[in-house]
């Protein structure tokens, strides 16, 4: 995984709760990159399943909620990080849609040794969307996180259903549905 990732992660504890618990849960966790990361950085993610847990364990709050909450943080950041991708995109629908095809394209681009989640995104009429979700990194409740943060982002009613497609989490459906 990208350091990026690990560094947005880090950058949300200090924020969300404190720089303290921040060093706390580096402190607490044996990694092999020892917590030294850098946004370019590329690292096992499973450091970032190891800090999340550290974090529910500080904090009482399920990992689930944690990633979640990450996702929709993370979403926030690449808004001011990289404007170009949300530039002419009117609603969240579109967004979804160019998920693949445009942001991850990039990333793919310029950095050969990514793998970010494949992202699947198909119109079900005009008031409905599927997204898919497939990654061995089985982080279905950031990609959650992130499309609850897209809605947000655009100022858009809607409910989002979640389906676990397998149960280790590597492939998820959320059916996103505009309200009326």
């Amino acid at each position: 995984m990208k350091g990026i990732l690990f560094t947005e992660f880090l950058e949300m504890v200090d924020q969300k709760f404190s720089p303290e618990l921040t060093e706390r849960i580096i402190d607490q966790v044996d990694v092999s990159s020892g917590c030294a990361y850098t946004t370019i950085g590329t690292y096992d993610h499973t450091e970032l399943v190891q800090l999340v847990v550290q974090l529910s364990k500080e904090t009482d709050t399920p990992v689930t909620d944690l990633v979640r909450a990450y996702g929709f943080y993370l979403f926030e950041r690449f808004v001011r990080t990289y404007p170009r991708f949300f530039s002419g995109i009117k609603d969240a629908f579109t967004f979804l849609e160019g998920v693949e095809s445009i942001v991850h394209a990039e990333v793919r681009k310029l950095y050969s040794d990514s793998k970010p989640p494949l992202i699947t995104a198909t119109r079900q009429g005009d008031d409905k969307l599927e997204v898919i979700y497939e990654s061995q990194r089985c982080l279905a409740d950031a990609a959650h996180g992130l499309i609850l943060g897209c809605i947000d982002y655009f100022g858009e009613k809607m409910t989002v259903e979640r389906q676990d497609i397998d149960e280790s989490g590597s492939s998820v459906r959320f059916l996103l549905t505009k309200a009326a």
